[in-house]
């Protein structure tokens, strides 16, 4: 029996030997595995951070675009109104009447936004205060067979256009 034993016993320690083996072979392919995984997932993580950067820059572009609301008495101080527009200008024709004003940021004619037919008035915003009385010196001007109404732009105030809503009072009745 000694003998049958001693051969079981180097059997197992061989097969241990050999799992051992194949189980630090398995683990190196598993750590290599591991490793490629490990060197995509930093590529992915710097793709993902240069498109974050990418995001925050266009985010801080957007917002000082949009923060022109915080200096809206300043443009509004800087622009025109102009009413009785031929519905068929152009930003360009209008801005080529009032270039001896002074020189110009934009121009806006405003449009219906179902049909987007002009509506035939339209605002322009100059660089400098001083053009805006230039510009208004042009009221009643004659451009396109109409008198163009000019005039400073106002600041809207908030709340002026909500109208105040009504109680309505409960009629009771006595029958």
């Amino acid at each position: 029996m000694s003998g049958e034993t001693d051969n079981y016993i180097s059997e197992i320690l061989e097969d241990l030997n050999e799992n051992k083996s194949k189980k630090t072979t398995v683990d190196t392919q598993e750590v290599e595995d591991a490793e490629a995984e490990l060197k995509k997932m930093q590529q992915k993580l710097l793709e993902i951070e240069e498109e974050s950067r990418m995001l925050k820059q266009m985010t801080n572009h957007y917002e000082s675009v949009t923060n022109a609301h915080l200096d809206k008495p300043e443009i509004d101080s800087r622009s025109v109104f102009v009413g009785n527009v031929d519905f068929s200008t152009s930003a360009d024709e209008l801005e080529s009447h009032f270039e001896a004003c002074g020189s110009m940021v934009r121009v806006n004619i405003m449009v219906d936004k179902w049909t987007g037919k002009p509506k035939g008035y339209a605002y322009i915003e100059f660089k400098n205060k001083e053009s805006v009385a230039n510009a208004v010196e042009l009221n009643e001007s004659n451009f396109k067979g109409r008198v163009l109404k000019v005039m400073p732009k106002r600041t809207n105030k908030p709340g002026m256009g909500r109208r105040r809503r009504r109680r309505r009072r409960r009629r009771r009745s006595y029958y």
